[in-house]
């Protein structure tokens, strides 16, 4: 797994690619969230677009990021899930969990 992390308009951007199975990466998506939230950072839009497999200590992760930021009044977002992401998101009920977005400016919206 690859991410790449920024900070614009005081959101977090993260963007994924590969697989996201956890472990060490989980450590490394987990730091990049407490460092943006010690800068009062509290909303947090995941590109999840370039991911292509996600295993259930992926999806552990991700619940641990949407934790972290609805405990300081914050959201993610995942934003652009691939058709097999997707599915699986539906086939857990994390579709009614995450907000799920096709672009950022949908967040203007809600």
């Amino acid at each position: 797994m690859n991410f790449v992390q920024e900070i614009k308009s005081n959101n977090l951007f993260l963007r994924i690619s590969g697989d996201l199975i956890g472990e060490d990466n989980g450590t490394q998506l987990v730091a990049a969230v407490n460092e943006a939230m010690s800068h009062k950072v509290f909303t947090c839009i995941i590109d999840i677009g370039g991911l292509r497999y996600i295993n259930s200590s992926g999806i552990g992760v991700l619940i641990t990021i949407l934790t972290k930021f609805r405990n300081k009044g914050g959201e993610v977002y995942l934003m652009n899930p691939s058709e097999s992401v997707k599915k699986l998101l539906i086939i857990t009920k994390l579709n009614s969990i995450f907000q799920i977005i096709k672009s950022e400016s949908e967040i203007v919206k809600k």
